[in-house]
């Protein structure tokens, strides 16, 4: 069968953009090679608030005595909480298996590669191989966990966010290499739960792309709460031969070794853009982003790139935004989507919120003009 639009890729880029080309009357697929809603719904965003509400409660309650409520003997049972998270993720996603039937878009699993101009390779888990025409093609392939190598995740002892999430059990001690969104909210999770935690990072501050005043109060607040704290500091090797790991730091005090039972490596992202066809079909890349115009369109006429795939944050709601409505197909999408205004929220407790305006009128406070006075 023809398709007008092949969205690759079912994230929060992916969904929304076919979900808009379906209400504006085109015949859309989406090719997803696991889970629909991405990593955001079933790996990042979602389940990550699942576990730190989990935790917030447990919080309260082992605090009830501050607001006039006394509990006593309060517990956890981690594997409930691991549980509860992946439930709530799966409810997620078949929210969004609701919208494709909806909406009337095919859903086609299976690993997708551009064959071409308006041409995709889907091939299934069995093995058997497709290829679905369309019009138009929207890459949405996002992102996983980057790797250092002097840090390769064996997914036992040295961890990455996926792993984090499912853990059989909860680690008595745990190294957080990497202090972003993603460090940070694993760091106050494993802490609320009782872990003991040590967060390594390279820059001079944790959350480093926050301002400096919350990078401050939230590395206050962390430590008061017993997280150990080490910024300007890297892991330059990890021995993994005991029944835990050891890990050397290097910092200007010189270097030491941290001791835990588990590592988890949260050094940021990397684009998923090897083996989905960008060199055979021609479609330049940068710094490991497919290179796009303003409308989101790559070099090939006719497929466009947007989310972590893409140039800008990787961030759910700017990948949401360049994907709904989806850009420059057709004169009624037309859109410049690069000026996205962009906003992003640091889920720990305390909360870190940072909201950025850019170059829309219609985010950016402008004075209103003065009322004559009447006569």
């Amino acid at each position: 069968m023809a398709y007008d639009v092949i969205v690759l890729g079912s994230g929060p880029g992916g969904y929304p953009a076919a979900i808009r080309a379906s209400q504006l009357g085109f015949k859309v697929a989406i090719i997803e090679k696991e889970s629909l809603g991405g990593v955001c719904l079933n790996w990042g965003c979602i389940p990550t608030k699942a576990l730190l509400k989990s935790a917030q409660v447990y919080e309260y309650l082992k605090h009830s005595a501050d607001y006039g409520i006394h509990s006593e003997n309060v517990k956890h049972d981690f594997g409930a909480v691991i549980r509860r998270s992946r439930g709530v993720a799966d409810k997620m996603s078949k929210g969004v298996q609701f919208l494709m039937k909806k909406n009337k878009i095919d859903v086609i699993m299976g690993y997708g590669k551009v064959a071409g101009k308006g041409r995709v390779e889907v091939t299934a888990a069995d093995g058997s191989k497709q290829v679905v025409e369309g019009k138009y093609v929207i890459i949405a392939t996002g992102a996983r966990s980057r790797q250092l190598p002097s840090m390769p995740v064996d997914g036992k002892k040295i961890i990455g966010y996926r792993e984090a999430m499912v853990l059989p059990q909860q680690p008595t001690s745990m190294i957080v290499v990497g202090s972003g969104a993603i460090g940070v909210e694993f760091a106050d999770f494993y802490n609320s739960m009782g872990t003991k935690v040590t967060v390594v990072e390279f820059m001079p501050r944790i959350v480093p792309v926050e301002d400096e005043d919350i990078s401050k109060e939230l590395e206050k607040q962390f430590k008061k709460k017993g997280i150990t704290i080490l910024t300007g500091s890297e892991v330059t090797s990890v021995d993994t031969s005991g029944s835990g790991v050891k890990a050397k730091v290097k910092s200007a005090a010189g270097e030491s070794v941290l001791e835990a039972d588990i590592l988890l490596s949260a050094v940021g992202i990397a684009s998923n853009i090897e083996n989905i066809g960008l060199e055979e079909t021609g479609i330049k890349t940068d710094r490991g982003r497919v290179v796009v115009d303003k409308h989101g369109q790559t070099n090939v006429p006719g497929i466009y790139a947007i989310g972590d795939c893409a140039p800008g944050q990787a961030l759910a709601h700017v990948a949401a935004r360049k994907g709904s409505p989806p850009p420059s197909i057709s004169a009624t999408w037309k859109r410049n989507i690069t000026t996205c205004p962009r906003g992003w929220i640091t889920t720990t407790s305390p909360v870190a919120l940072t909201a950025h305006r850019r170059l829309r009128p219609w985010v950016t406070p402008r004075r209103q003009p003065k009322r004559q006075a009447t006569k």
